[in-house]
């Protein structure tokens, strides 16, 4: 039992890391001009068709599609950071945001009515960003205790008799 708690935990903690390494670099791609430029152009005319189908734009709000690429592009670099080297309560708050933002983009692609091949990417990366969730509830991890100081201290005076 402990060992397939081990094994679970050790492929949690593997999803961790290739989720925020892949969130990562998706965000530095956005915030970076250096990729290619035929990349470039082509996330630049996304985020404008993101823009247009903006969920709040229904109380007036359209964001500049330039700002929002900007928007999305550190929220997945800091989170996908976060998400490897972060404490677990960041890790958690990480992952909800990615999850969030996964949710965003599957429902401006339904709005766009776009292929469903353009649907995987986003599709998938929300399922594992859901999986490792759910496998942090019922995978429990292991937590580090500490000795306090009083016992500490007591075995110090012992070693001293």
């Amino acid at each position: 039992m402990a060992l397939a708690a081990n094994r679970a935990a050790m492929a949690l903690a593997a999803l961790r890391v290739l989720l925020g390494g892949f969130f990562s670099l998706t965000g530095l791609a956005k915030l970076s001009g250096q990729i290619s430029a035929p990349a470039a152009e082509q996330m630049k005319a996304l985020f404008t068709q993101f823009a247009e189908v903006f969920p709040l734009k229904v109380f007036g709000y359209q964001p500049d599609p330039v700002s929002y690429q900007v928007a999305v592009g550190w929220l997945e670099l800091l989170a996908g950071l976060l998400l490897v080297l972060g404490p677990p309560i960041l890790q958690d708050i990480s992952n909800m945001l990615l999850t969030l933002l996964m949710i965003g983009a599957v429902f401006n692609l339904v709005l766009l009515k776009v292929s469903l091949s353009t649907y995987v990417p986003a599709i998938m990366c929300l399922g594992l960003l859901l999986l490792l969730d759910i496998g942090q509830i019922f995978v429990p991890t292991k937590k580090v205790v500490r000795p306090s100081r009083k016992r500490t201290s007591s075995v110090f005076k012992k070693l001293r008799e």
